[in-house]
């Protein structure tokens, strides 16, 4: 079965929310109406709508990091991670974790980098080496 996931959230402007998900990300915009905004975002759905963004707090305790939550993120081959983790950098994004490896060398090795959208929704990108190897546990 083939799918694509679709998430829609709230943001509290409508043309920063452009310029970030467009720009900095590199995500084609979609359909669009005077309240919401839609993005392919890396081959998903999402659906960017005005209001209040959820409340988040850094309780995702990962290895020696706590991460903020609720978040969204996607998962990149790690030679498309590390374009955009340069991308990123060049485009001045804070990161909230900088880009790093964790795991090494362990089942699940992965790149993370932690960084908000300029409504402060939380966003993860994770890289693999193999994304068959996204839900390894041994």
């Amino acid at each position: 079965m083939r799918s694509f996931f679709h998430l829609a959230y709230n943001v509290r402007d409508l043309e920063e929310t452009r310029r970030f998900y467009g720009d900095v990300l590199g995500c084609k915009e979609g359909r669009s109406a005077p309240t919401w905004v839609d993005f392919d975002f890396f081959g998903h759905e999402i659906s960017l709508h005005l209001g209040e963004p959820f409340a988040v707090a850094e309780t995702g305790r990962v290895g020696d990091h706590l991460v903020p939550m609720p978040h969204l993120g996607v998962a990149l081959q790690l030679d498309d991670w590390k374009d955009l983790a340069a991308r990123l950098r060049d485009k001045g994004v804070a990161f909230v974790l900088e880009p790093m490896v964790r795991f090494e060398g362990q089942p699940g090795e992965q790149w993370t980098m932690f960084f908000r959208d300029p409504s402060g929704n939380p966003i993860e990108i994770k890289g693999f080496r193999s994304l068959d190897t996204l839900f390894s546990a041994h």
